[in-house]
């Protein structure tokens, strides 16, 4: 009989199990823990997951973190597990910035400001903020998002709002340091006015949603930042989203951009909408939204319950939608969501730290 290579070992059947059961086998020699820490296993291994139905959703209450399953976009029953964060600080006092290849990136907001990357499922973490956090990090108009560079160099993008100024950092974790970026010249987007969304990776590029509700009509923008260029750019808003008052919130579905859109225009109602080949596409509406009273605010959004959709519009109201045969097959691939109290994410071996 042939004997098996370590190749084929490694990349072809160890890949395909469980983060946590990789996890378990690095103990079983120096050899293959260092064979299930290179960057092409990683790579490989969060490509498979990539491609699985199951995901996770973390959810920020108000005492504790919790983790459900999430298989095609349904929430599984009696799986939540109670998880421990690695600093000493109540969950109220976190934000959840982005979610890329099972890390979540938050922010503890406490009288000076940090900033942490954080895998739940190896329970890995690194605190990467600086000294510019404790000087100009804003409790509620930083944002940012993550992806890989073409060296594999994990990034992370901090986008700062102070004294109407934006300013557009990028961190490396090769380098274990930051360096500023350059940013959009003669917009207001920097002003207290302008709410700033999480941003979502899709193709290359990350998405933020940047509204203006306090004057009307309300502003609309989507700032574009471009992964290999490094530069910013203006996305015109869908048409179905020229409605006063509505609001936005992206998630990936397939690996595409989309943004489910709520809009109270004499009744609630609820859109998908999709973008792809440089146009918005209506995908759904959903004409039978009504808010949910009794859940708790940006908890446990975008997931299925009961041939339902749950989601959460900017104003923290929980709607509900119905779902056709349709619409539910479409929304079992969502891939990404985050919002600042929920994050979809996977369950991956990748590392905060080089």
């Amino acid at each position: 009989m042939e004997r098996v290579g370590d190749d084929m070992i490694f990349e072809e059947i160890l890949s395909r199990l469980p983060a946590k059961v990789v996890c378990r086998f690095k103990s079983v020699s120096k050899q293959w823990c260092y064979e299930l820490s290179t960057p092409k296993f990683v790579f490989i291994h969060a490509r498979r997951v990539g491609n699985s139905i199951k995901k996770k959703l973390l959810s920020l209450k108000e005492n504790s973190i919790v983790v459900d399953d999430i298989v095609a976009g349904n929430l599984e029953e009696d799986t939540s597990e109670t998880v421990t964060f690695p600093y000493d600080v109540e969950p109220s006092f976190l934000s959840i910035i982005g979610s890329f290849n099972g890390l979540i990136l938050l922010c503890i907001k406490r009288s000076y400001n940090e900033l942490v990357l954080w895998n739940p499922t190896t329970r890995h973490f690194k605190m990467i903020s600086d000294e510019y956090f404790s000087r100009y990090f804003g409790r509620n108009s930083d944002t940012g998002g993550m992806y890989f560079d073409e060296h594999n160099d994990l990034k992370v993008l901090h986008i700062n709002c102070y004294w109407d100024v934006v300013t557009a950092r990028v961190y490396s974790r090769h380098n274990e340091s930051w360096r500023k970026l350059n940013f959009m010249n003669g917009t207001q987007l920097g002003s207290n006015f302008y709410s700033w969304s999480p941003g979502i990776y899709s193709d290359k590029k990350i998405y933020f949603m940047v509204s203006n509700y306090w004057i009307p009509p309300g502003e609309r923008n989507i700032v574009v930042f471009d992964v290999i260029s490094e530069s910013f750019s203006i996305l015109r808003f869908p048409e179905h989203m020229e409605v006063n008052p509505c609001q936005g919130q992206f998630l990936t579905i397939s690996n595409k951009l989309h943004v489910i859109v709520v809009q109270y225009a004499g009744e609630l109602i609820a859109d998908l909408v999709k973008y792809e080949h440089d146009e918005w596409i209506k995908v759904f509406s959903f004409n039978r939204a009504r808010i949910v009273h009794h859940m708790e605010t940006q908890e446990r959004t975008n997931i299925i319950q009961n041939n339902k959709w749950l989601i959460t519009s900017i104003w923290g109201d929980t709607v509900e939608v119905v779902l056709c045969n349709d619409s539910f097959n479409y929304i079992q691939h969502v891939d990404n969501y985050n919002g600042p109290k929920g994050a979809l994410f996977l369950e991956t071996i990748v590392s905060p730290f080089d």
